[in-house]
């Protein structure tokens, strides 16, 4: 109901960035003391960690920090707002390549820590997915992809291209593995027991078997004694096709 109410008061809202607007409630009078919006973003952060997206709401919020929902208005317009502003506040975990080494490199650093936001903290890729991320720390992070792509020579018209295979295969790689993350600790099982469980599971059902067959020998060639270091095997390996794929493409440019 709140969600909707704030809906029809903002019909016209895009992001909180792109609205340059003090809070209408600050606007009237002065602010409660004891809060800022860092502050509550901060505690955003925590709850969502904690709990995820699906039972986060400004009234629960309120609680966490021992003030008035309508407190946190003063800050905020909207529950979306304070997502996006949550958003952003994960997006500056990602550092910065160092300046200088080769794009390879930085290629890997940007792609390595962006996948560690996302496992860190599963409800981002949801957020990444329904609104803009135009905030200053994800915008940092795509001008580190784009300076990084510049540097590897590809043509002008085929470097949205490449920024588009990165980042979308580590969005989709880190999203599935916070997901499978929060799925075995939901469980109350480490991954490897997880893993283990569902992989018993289908071997103990015939027709399942008969199609995971095929696949057993690619599962055990992978190597890594662990849930984690086979997801780490599969991520560098995947990172060195795209880089590879890069540089062949690189080549192909050169010599037409």
């Amino acid at each position: 109901m709140g969600d909707a109410a704030d809906r029809a008061k903002n019909p016209a809202r895009v992001s909180v960035w792109l609205n340059r607007k003090t809070p209408a409630r600050a606007r009237r009078t002065g602010r409660p003391d004891g809060l800022d919006r860092d502050r509550i973003t901060a505690a955003a952060v925590r709850m969502l960690d904690a709990d995820g997206l699906a039972t986060f709401s400004m009234r629960r919020l309120a609680a966490e920090l021992d003030v008035t929902p309508m407190s946190l208005y003063w800050y905020v317009d909207t529950k979306d707002d304070l997502l996006e502003l949550a958003l952003d506040t994960v997006f500056g975990e990602i550092p910065p390549p160092r300046p200088g080494d080769d794009w390879r490199i930085r290629l890997r650093e940007l792609a390595t820590a962006y996948r560690t936001m996302l496992v860190t903290h599963p409800w981002a890729s949801v957020l990444a997915g329904s609104f803009l991320a135009i905030g200053p720390h994800a915008m940092l992070f795509s001008y580190a992809v784009q300076d990084v792509v510049r540097d590897t020579g590809l043509p002008l018209e085929r470097r949205t291209g490449a920024v588009s295979a990165v980042v979308q295969f580590v969005y989709g790689y880190g999203t599935m593995e916070g997901y499978l993350v929060q799925r075995s600790a939901e469980a109350g099982l480490s991954q490897d027991e997880f893993y283990h469980q569902a992989l018993s599971a289908v071997r103990a059902d015939p027709g399942l078997r008969r199609i995971m067959e095929p696949s057993e020998a690619i599962m055990e060639a992978r190597g890594g004694s662990t849930v984690q270091e086979m997801r780490e095997r599969d991520f560098l390996f995947a990172l060195d096709l795209l880089i590879a794929g890069i540089e062949a493409m690189c080549e192909r440019a050169d010599r037409a």
